[in-house]
């Protein structure tokens, strides 16, 4: 079953309002087999897109997850990617800053890491953190990242500015053919619970658990206020974002899987022709390669 990706894009052509969204859908897949051939499909398909971007070698694409722990980033980039060759697909997580990266500009550390012509390169959260976490806990604006007093008197004008920045910056990228796509996946405070207590529960997952994970929950209410304002404000034709229902992971990754499909397919993408020189001389090479037998 194929999905409408306008269903879930936000590209400032309407308001987002997280509390009026569902983090459950109908599911597009009849049973357990039926997902399975779908995420084949699809990881079929973004192969063989991902090969003419290669050949193509003209365009780059940007994948940027966000979302609350436990909505399943890792899983669905395990699972979306999957059957993609690697040599196009780079994956990059990204941490608390460390002390180096403190020391520049808070888009610093993923600037050096944007994909390459001919190549999707996938961010598992992004510079996007700057203005949730870092929003919703502002003392590190002040006691962390060290911004000259002036920038940091009006935190308002900070964050509106960031969002400025940020909206430029992907402009600037799509000027120059590295096209830029944004997945929100929204799951529940309820289905983010119960991910918890399995991942404590499971001997192979507890040591993904941390203590910040459960601290970070009494501020849920402010995260899901900063997701909507980033949305809003970040949300372009040109860099859209896709808020995916995230209480089912299946749904979730086959939703996914066939919004990135789409993204590259809107590229204006070919392999390269030979013209009648270059074909004669190719037969040449097979002349020369039987001959060798």
């Amino acid at each position: 079953m194929k999905v409408n990706p306008d269903d879930f894009r936000y590209d400032g052509s309407r308001e987002f309002k997280i509390k009026e969204l569902e983090t459950k859908i109908s599911d597009i897949y009849k049973d357990k087999d039926d997902y399975k051939e779908i995420l084949a499909d699809n990881a079929d398909e973004l192969d063989d897109l991902q090969s003419m971007m290669y050949a193509h070698n003209r365009y780059g694409l940007l994948v940027i997850f966000q979302a609350m722990d436990a909505a399943g980033k890792d899983g669905t980039l395990k699972r979306v990617f999957a059957g993609v060759n690697p040599i196009g697909v780079r994956v990059h997580s990204f941490k608390r800053p460390s002390e180096n990266e403190l020391q520049h500009d808070f888009m610093w550390r993923t600037s050096l890491l944007l994909p390459q012509r001919g190549s999707i390169t996938v961010f598992n959260r992004s510079y996007y953190e700057e203005v949730l976490v870092v929003k919703v806990h502002a003392e590190i604006v002040t006691n962390v990242q060290r911004l000259p007093h002036e920038l940091t008197e009006n935190m308002y004008n900070l964050w509106e500015q960031r969002y400025q920045d940020i909206k430029n910056s992907e402009n600037y990228l799509y000027n120059n053919g590295i096209r830029v796509v944004k997945f929100f996946l929204n799951v529940s405070k309820k289905e983010q619970a119960e991910r918890l207590i399995d991942r404590i529960d499971d001997p192979e997952k507890n040591w993904k658990f941390e203590e910040g994970d459960v601290k970070e929950r009494e501020f849920w209410d402010d995260y899901q206020q900063a997701y909507e304002e980033a949305i809003n404000a970040t949300g372009t034709e040109t860099a859209p974002w896709y808020v995916i229902p995230a209480d089912d992971k299946k749904n979730m990754r086959l939703i996914v899987g066939q919004i990135i499909a789409e993204e590259l397919k809107k590229m204006d993408m070919k392999y390269p022709e030979s013209d009648e020189k270059r074909y004669e001389e190719l037969q040449r090479f097979v002349e020369i390669i039987k001959g060798q037998n």
